[in-house]
């Protein structure tokens, strides 16, 4: 396993992180997800990343017990924060009170006394961005979080933030989580080049694109029963990846993985890898064997040619537009 600094930040983390989305305490039972987070930590990861809203908060807790018992300074947890874990209307969002409750309950579903990142999910329209960003740099001087960072915000939400934190004197972002793979480029156009500038890392995630870019979804075919297209939470990401345009063009990667001697699933990971903004990209399984065949990414290099072809192959299907990243206008 390899590491990056997260944005210009002094830690490290595995540029491969396991996540728990959809899988613990939805899809997979405890003893698997036991098993998944055990493989992680066998083959080098030491960075996890969940969120208080998955699973409604079954994940974080399934994580806290998995890692029971792990010496804590050799993990990297990370959480975040903003989609309703409960019916009121405090319950979500960014606000002071929201964030205060949230990483109580996160730290306590963790059985941690910190997270060395906490995130917003989202952005959220409804709560002034200094609310936010004063709740946070009272959390890293609480030393309840080590470090701050953001998810699927857009590059002038990410600018108005940093310059919010440098004007107040607050602990400034040190990273993005933006869905990106080969298929879904929308951070490389005005998230990136900002984030370059400003000193954030991006840690990624769905780099296999839900599954898609494994090649298990074959053109004019059904989803595999038990696959992530026919999980409800998560069916509604995958399906607008599910044309037979998109699956016939993935499958002739198959010749470029195999002549790198990598499965279609460490090409992918390797793909996002390549570019040196991303500090970690995150992976999840439902058996330890997907832990397993995915961290063989980790330092694979892709060559300017290899990187045409795949561009080559895609082609028209890849999807660029930096508006695709959208928060609520109201909180849900």
């Amino acid at each position: 396993m390899e590491f990056r600094h997260l944005g210009r930040s002094g830690l490290m983390v595995s540029e491969i992180s396991y996540g728990n989305w959809i899988t613990h305490g939805s899809q997979v039972e405890e003893d698997a997800a036991r098993e998944c987070v055990r493989a992680a930590l066998d083959e080098g990861i030491t960075t996890f990343d969940t969120a208080d809203v998955y699973a409604g908060t079954k994940a974080e807790e399934v994580l806290g017990r998995a890692l029971k018992g792990v010496r804590r300074e050799s993990l990297e947890i990370f959480t975040k924060v903003y989609w309703p874990t409960g019916a009121g209307p405090n319950d979500r969002g960014l606000s002071r009170k929201h964030i205060t409750e949230s990483v109580h309950g996160s730290l306590r579903r963790l059985q941690t006394d910190y997270v060395d990142l906490y995130q917003a999910h989202r952005f959220d329209n409804e709560t002034p961005l200094e609310e936010t960003l004063k709740t946070f740099d009272d959390l890293v001087r609480q030393g309840k979080v080590l470090y701050v960072g953001v998810s699927e915000w857009t590059a002038d939400q990410i600018a108005q933030a940093l310059k919010i934190a440098d004007e107040m004197g607050f602990d400034r972002l040190v990273s993005n989580q933006p869905q990106y793979s080969m298929l879904w480029r929308v951070i490389e156009a005005e998230v990136v080049p900002l984030s370059e500038k400003e000193g954030l890392s991006q840690i990624v995630w769905s780099p296999i694109a839900q599954g898609v870019l494994t090649g298990k979804y074959l053109p004019g075919q059904p989803p595999p029963a038990g696959s992530r297209a026919t999980d409800p939470s998560g069916g509604n990401f995958i399906s607008r990846m599910l044309n037979d345009d998109v699956l016939t063009r993935v499958q002739d990667l198959k010749p470029i993985a195999g002549d790198l001697g990598l499965s279609m699933a460490q090409l992918a990971v390797a793909w996002v890898l390549q570019n040196p903004n991303v500090a970690s990209a995150i992976i999840g399984a439902t058996k330890p064997e997907q832990v397993r065949d995915n961290v063989k990414a980790s330092g694979v290099k892709l060559d300017a040619e290899v990187l045409k072809k795949i561009d080559d192959v895609l082609g028209p299907v890849v999807e660029r537009d930096p508006a695709k990243t959208v928060s609520p206008e109201k909180r849900p």
